[in-house]
């Protein structure tokens, strides 16, 4: 683990694998209960005495370095995670971005002034944001620097201190970016990367008496069993999506298969706000249909090392086989396999799926794979009515010329954001991300999530 600005040795060991080549690529400790007692009990000294303005500077020259060794990370994300080096430098870049963001909103942290009389007496009651303490940041495997940064970069913005528990697939990016930001001055103590099995680490790190916040990025089944632990904790849950890309039938239909396509595959499709499903008018369904298996045979396969490659494995090969397994029961429910879909160990062909019911699981579920699943509705209520059918609600995109059109969805939709000409993963590190349902509690985005990780201090004097 990375404790004290150190990397510490543990007999016991994670061996980190490749999921394209299979080989080795590093190995990381199994920490114990106590060893992540140690961790949190170091965190826990850092006394939130580090300036603003000096969080600023080391938020930014984290990104700066960051920057300059993009290359380096990104194969490092290649190699743990599978993703292909193209995607993987630019996840580098929106770590980047996230850090920038990170370091102006160090210098924002404003409450406010109110004027008040109480029992005859003039009074102004100032708020003031303060370090909620101690935050737990447990992040996933699809995204194994930007999910860390984005938890990360808010907790030291607020002064919090910060103890990371990567998945343990891909838990080497986030201790070199510990290093990272310890070799841009943060503090020794202020940070600490535990790293092992969650059924032995993950109860004493969100039940310990010294962590304030829980911050988790994750299934709904492990999110769910951490809330039913955590007490009395402040707690972000982003527990992802089931992400519809609503394309009505005065689209224009080539930007809505270019988004649609981009929304699918990225990440080998591991990602919470990626396109799900994509709901069609029935009118202009065999149109796009064509259009979208024309973009999924532009996109190529292969190493993940080399640049022109556009997708990477899935995490690993059980990953791709339960996609797999999806894709072949959506086709027994009716479903066209149009294009793709083929598996090789962890890598599997971007399929498009047309005439998919709203009630197979592939759809019913979120499904973290290379899918395009085309669902044909009749109108705009039915595309609601489709959307809201199950039991996420994160993002959505709409593809429409027609404002009324978008208007009518976005009230109509449950889900944390609405995104007109624009897929369900459209971001920025401005806004607020989180949603609604199960797919989680509070909100990212770097400005919303330093408020998540502070607390309201009032202070009253007399005027």
């Amino acid at each position: 683990m990375y404790v004290d600005g150190t990397v510490r040795e543990s007999q016991r060991r994670l061996t980190i694998r490749n999921p394209y080549t299979g080989s080795v690529v590093g190995s990381a400790a199994s920490d114990s209960p106590e060893d992540v007692a140690t961790a949190i009990a170091s965190v826990s000294s850092y006394d939130h005495t580090l300036t603003a303005e000096r969080r600023s500077r080391i938020l930014r020259s984290a990104a700066d370095e960051l920057a300059r060794r993009r290359e380096e990370f990104a194969r490092r994300i290649a190699e743990e995670a599978g993703t292909c080096v193209k995607e993987a430098g630019l996840e580098v870049d929106r770590a980047c971005g996230n850090l920038v963001v990170a370091s102006e909103e160090a210098m924002r942290i404003h409450g406010e002034a109110l004027r008040i009389t109480a029992r005859g007496k003039d009074k102004v009651a100032m708020t003031i944001y303060e370090p909620v303490g101690v935050v737990c940041a447990i992040t996933p495997f699809n995204r194994p620097l930007n999910q860390v940064v984005v938890k990360v970069g808010p907790a030291i913005a607020a002064n919090n201190g910060v103890v990371v528990k990567p998945s343990e697939k891909t838990p080497l990016t986030a201790i070199a970016f510990a290093e990272l930001l310890v070799a841009c001055g943060l503090p020794r103590n202020m940070m600490a990367v535990v790293t092992g099995d969650p059924r032995e680490i993950g109860d004493p790190l969100v039940t310990s008496p010294a962590i304030d916040m829980v911050t988790f990025t994750g299934s709904v089944e492990t999110g769910e069993r951490i809330m039913a632990k955590v007490g009395l904790k402040k707690v972000t849950m982003e527990l992802g999506g089931n992400d519809p890309l609503i394309v009505l039938a005065d689209a224009n239909l080539a930007q809505a298969a270019a988004l649609a396509a981009a929304g699918a595959f990225a990440t080998a499709g591991q990602s919470c706000r990626g396109v799900k499903r994509i709901l069609v008018a029935a009118e202009v369904a065999d149109r796009f249909v064509a259009l979208l298996t024309d973009e999924a045979q532009k996109l190529k396969l292969g190493d993940i090392f080399d640049p022109a490659t556009d997708i990477g494995t899935l995490i690993d090969e059980e990953a791709a086989r339960r996609v797999e397994r999806r894709c072949a029961a959506a086709v027994r429910d009716g479903a066209i396999l149009v294009f793709g879909g083929q598996r090789a160990g962890a890598a599997m062909a971007p399929a498009v799926l047309d005439h998919v019911s709203p009630e197979s699981e592939i759809v019913v579920r979120e499904t973290f794979g290379p899918v395009a699943p085309v669902l044909r509705v009749r109108d705009v209520e039915s595309a609601i009515a489709v959307s809201n059918s199950t039991a996420y609600g994160l993002q959505a995109g709409v593809v429409t010329r027609n404002f009324e059109d978008f208007v009518r969805i976005a009230k109509g939709l449950r889900v944390g954001a609405v995104n007109l000409m624009e897929g369900p993963q459209f971001d920025s590190p401005h806004i607020p991300f989180g949603g609604v349902k199960k797919s989680g509690i509070g909100r990212e985005g770097i400005r919303y999530a330093v408020r998540e990780m502070s607390v309201v201090k009032t202070v009253v004097v007399p005027w």
